[in-house]
This record gives C-alpha cells, structure tokens and sequence, in this order.
C-alpha cells in the first residue's frame, strides 16, 4: 500500500524550460534587403544584351523571385529581364509548365502567360512560357547566373505581351 501510495503521490513533473524560438534563416539566394514590391507602373522595355558577364535586359537569368503572397519566402527561378527601374533590373518569371491547358483558368486568375520557347536556361530543353503580368523588381547582385540571350524577335513579343497586360 505504501509503495502504491508513493507512486500515487509523487511530485509534479517539472515542465521543460520554455524553448527559444530558432530564429529563421533565409533559403539559399535569398536577398538580405527587404524587397521593395512587384513593379506596376509601365516599363521601358527594351533587348540590350552584353556579352560582358553582367546581367542585361534581353537576357534569361536565375535568380530569387518571391511569392506574390510572402515577399519574404520565394525560390531560385529563371527570369526574363526586360528592363531597369533605378538601381533595380525589372524582369517577368519564367516557367517550364504549359498553360496552354488551363489559359481561362489562369487569365480568371489574373496570370497572363506568354510563350518563349527553350533555351540553354533549362537543362532539359523544355518549352518555358514567361508570366507577363507580374514584372518582379531584382537586384543585380542577387542574379545566379546566366542563362542565356532570349531571341530579339521572341522578346518583342514578350515585350508586346506586357504592354497589352497593362
């Protein structure tokens, strides 16, 4: 009886100290400045590329683009950069997955999508579609690599695509 009492009546269990949060470190390629905001004014589009190892409007890149919903979470993507705004290179995502199926779906959604065919930035040659009505703001610094120069004529109607988007 006496041993079933003392199991009976035992002490409390301390609690565990209360844990410190681990403080968040950013992904791999993820800029350490607050992103400013998707450009929404009208750009100055224009194909500039340099073979000069800097990243130049008319030219397929990767780098961080963030989720529209959390500028502070995104992932290591393929752009197209069309332009500049002050220090800022202006760019549309780049995507391998076809949107030709669900074009009313997407367009309901807002999300406009362009064709630009394969190029050296997809290892695998897959066909890439460029999003037109999201222009993301990059900081040349942050740019991965390069991927390669999209065609003039591609561009202009990339660049068309944007225009009519706005």
């Amino acid at each position: 009886m006496r041993d079933a009492l003392a199991r009976w009546w035992r002490p409390a269990a301390k609690s565990p100290a209360p844990r410190t949060p681990t403080p968040r470190t950013p992904a791999p390629g993820a800029p350490t400045t607050a992103y400013p905001g998707d450009f929404t004014g009208i750009p100055d589009l224009r194909w500039a590329p340099h073979d000069d190892g800097r990243p130049d409007p008319g030219e397929v890149v990767w780098t961080w683009v963030p989720f529209e919903e959390d500028h502070t979470q995104g992932k290591d993507r393929p752009v197209l950069l069309v332009g500049t705004d002050g220090p800022w290179l202006l760019a549309v995502p780049l995507t391998s997955k076809d949107h030709d199926r669900d074009a009313l779906q997407e367009r309901r959604d807002g999300r406009l999508w362009c064709d630009v065919g394969s190029g050296a930035w997809d290892r695998r040659g897959r066909p890439s579609e460029a999003r037109v009505d999201r222009i993301l703001r990059v900081d040349p610094t942050t740019i991965r690599r390069e991927g390669a120069v999209l065609d003039r004529a591609v561009f202009d109607q990339v660049a068309a695509a944007i225009r009519a988007a706005r």
